[in-house]
């Protein structure tokens, strides 16, 4: 007499892992299908490193000016996808109700957050592979150790991203897209892409030192350009902004 199979469910949520696993792989999908986000992540920084390295609009100081400008741009295109267009974007799905579905789910908000950052990891991979390899072109020869590049691209990442997911969940869609685009300007200007600080009087440039890109672009600016190991100051700060914005993101978060 055989048995038969016992095909009954068996409910409950999948494993935590699992779970972040798939909702960045669906994260990181809707966003190399979005046009905007890709010109906002990558075209743009990419025109801005060709133009301001073989136009000389801004005085970058002594040397050429793609080794001053290739840390910045980077550090730019770290803030252009784990910022800016992460911002605009979940605003939007908050706004659409698409976050309201996600809170009836069993992801936790915390882990909703972990997605939209190893997203913003996996589309910076690719950017920085793209950008430096214009720079390249361009005549761009990079020094020191890559280790130190890879931690503060990981702490600047999670700054970036902490911030642009406290400004989306606390925001309207329509308040986060303007507020993201505003800042995104304000820190291309005054975060020592384009032009070194030091043109700043020592009173704000010692205030604008202490924004998160001031302090991403200047320690790969120190490693890449100088050849320095690991910036300690400038990873500080990345790693103060990441434990303030995560940790207010995470209580103040809203679904909908």
């Amino acid at each position: 007499m055989t048995t038969a199979p016992l095909l009954s469910p068996a409910p409950g949520a999948a494993p935590l892992p699992r779970m972040v696993v798939a909702q960045t792989a669906m994260e990181l999908r809707t966003l190399l299908r979005n046009g905007e986000q890709l010109l906002l992540t990558l075209v743009i920084p990419t025109l801005l490193l060709v133009l301001f390295s073989l136009v000389p609009l801004l005085d970058q100081g002594p040397g050429r000016r793609v080794d001053f400008l290739a840390p910045g741009i980077i550090a730019l295109a770290v803030m252009s996808t784990a910022f800016t267009g992460q911002a605009i974007a979940t605003g939007f799905e908050r706004r659409y109700g698409v976050l309201k579905r996600l809170g009836a789910t069993p992801l936790p908000r915390w882990g909703l957050l972990a997605a939209k950052t190893a997203t913003v990891a996996a589309v910076e991979i690719i950017q920085i592979a793209i950008l430096s390899a214009v720079a390249v072109a361009l005549g761009w020869r990079p020094s020191g150790s890559p280790l130190p590049v890879v931690v503060l691209v990981l702490a600047g990442t999670a700054a970036f991203s902490a911030l642009g997911l406290l400004m989306a969940g606390i925001l309207r869609a329509g308040a986060t897209l303007a507020a993201a685009n505003l800042v995104y300007v304000v820190l291309l200007a005054l975060g020592g892409v384009l032009f070194p600080l030091s043109r700043f009087p020592d009173g704000i440039r010692s205030a604008l030192e202490l924004l998160p890109i001031s302090a991403l672009s200047g320690g790969l600016r120190a490693v890449l350009q100088h050849g320095a190991a690991l910036p300690w100051q400038h990873l500080a700060v990345l790693l103060v902004w990441t434990a303030i914005a995560f940790t207010a993101a995470a209580l103040t978060f809203r679904w909908e």
